[in-house]
């Protein structure tokens, strides 16, 4: 199994540009094909949508948030989404209390990697890099 990390499934969603080309030919040439992402990840991008819907007063201006907040639940339809479940929120914690300083929504889904030990897919190796035993691998650069 191989977890997308937010920025990877960006990828995916866009379809454009040679990061596209470099994730679905790495995706493709893997002898896992077990891809999966988090309910973190859908979590971010509903939170990113809705806030932008919320911001606008203007009705009209809304209609095209809307879409797009359809766009995200049709396409996070058709994916397998990890839980942030008992044994990722004891990562968590144990993470938090090794004072790993790491943004939260890239440290629940680093702990929901390690409670299922799977590879993590992200562009972030800077920080996701800093968490003790991640296996994680940036396939877009």
């Amino acid at each position: 199994m191989i977890i997308l990390d937010t920025d990877h499934i960006n990828i995916l969603q866009n379809q454009q540009d040679n990061e596209f080309q470099n994730l679905t030919s790495r995706m493709s040439a893997s002898a896992d094909q077990d891809f999966v992402t988090t309910v973190i990840t859908f979590e971010e991008q509903m939170r990113g949508w809705l806030a932008l819907i919320n911001r606008s007063n203007d009705a009209h201006r809304q209609v095209a948030g809307y879409d797009k907040l359809n766009a995200v639940v049709d396409f996070f339809a058709r994916w397998n989404r990890l839980p942030f479940d008992d044994a990722a929120a004891t990562e968590f914690k144990s993470l938090r209390d090794q004072k790993i300083r790491i943004g939260t929504m890239d440290l629940k889904i680093a702990s929901i990697a390690l409670s299922q030990d799977v590879l993590v897919l992200s562009a972030n190796l800077r920080d996701f890099e800093q968490v003790p035993n991640l296996q994680v691998k940036d396939w877009i650069h």
